[in-house]
């Protein structure tokens, strides 16, 4: 089920000018990586327009949040479908109805089907907690403190069919410090989250990132595996 009752308009009918990328933010729960990004957008540092926020769940925080800054926002729940594959095209429908340039995955808990992937391949972009390739999946931050890693970060990455397997783009690393726990080494993570997170999507919206053959390019030039690095 497709519910926009929380939403400012129906899908596509309030679209902003034409002249700058559209952006369509996914996600599920506070929304913390979309408020990044929507302030460096609202404050010009972004050239791009916030479309649309969108929630496979109702109850995420960050939907509040993108009212709260007059971003269009739409829920498709998931649990209202019966099968993967009827979620996905129910999401593609919705996107779509944006005509976004590039959508963005900011704390979206949802496996892509194939299908999904496929259709706006090159231009989903997704932040992960850990170092890619390291610890792809869940439970990043508890996987790194147990194998006594003195590094751990987190990733933005091109989404591909392999989950957590698409191309780097930008890595920011965290030390792990003598008594972190999960809370504290994720707290430490998500603010160098909230500063790689919009630098992509600005590199992407002018034209410099894009997806070619597989691999992640920057001005024409391609990133090494692990993206660029910054050291927190």
């Amino acid at each position: 089920m497709i519910d926009s009752s929380s939403s400012s308009s129906e899908p596509g009918s309030e679209f902003t000018p034409e002249d700058k990328p559209r952006v369509v933010v996914l996600i599920s729960g506070s929304g913390s990586n979309m408020e990044a990004i929507a302030e460096q957008i609202k404050n010009d540092v972004i050239d791009a327009d916030l479309v649309a926020v969108i929630s496979n769940k109702p109850e995420a925080a960050g939907i509040q949040k993108a009212q709260d800054r007059n971003i269009d926002t739409q829920i498709v729940d998931h649990r209202q479908f019966a099968s993967r594959e009827e979620f996905d095209a129910a999401m593609i429908r919705m996107i779509d109805g944006y005509r976004p340039d590039l959508i963005v995955l900011a704390g979206f808990m949802r496996i892509l089907t194939p299908y999904f992937v496929r259709h706006y391949l090159g231009q989903l972009l997704n932040i992960h907690p850990s170092l890619l390739p390291s610890y792809p999946g869940l439970q990043t931050h508890q996987r790194a403190l147990a194998a006594g890693d003195a590094n751990h970060g987190a990733t933005v990455h091109f989404v591909t069919e392999e989950l957590d397997g698409g191309p780097n783009v930008i890595q920011a690393v965290v030390p792990i410090l003598d008594g972190d726990d999960e809370i504290s080494l994720q707290k430490r993570v998500q603010i160098q989250e909230h500063i790689i997170y919009p630098i992509a999507v600005k590199w992407f919206v002018e034209g410099r990132l894009s997806m070619q053959n597989g691999v992640a390019t920057l001005d024409n030039k391609t990133l090494p595996l692990s993206g660029l690095q910054l050291s927190s």
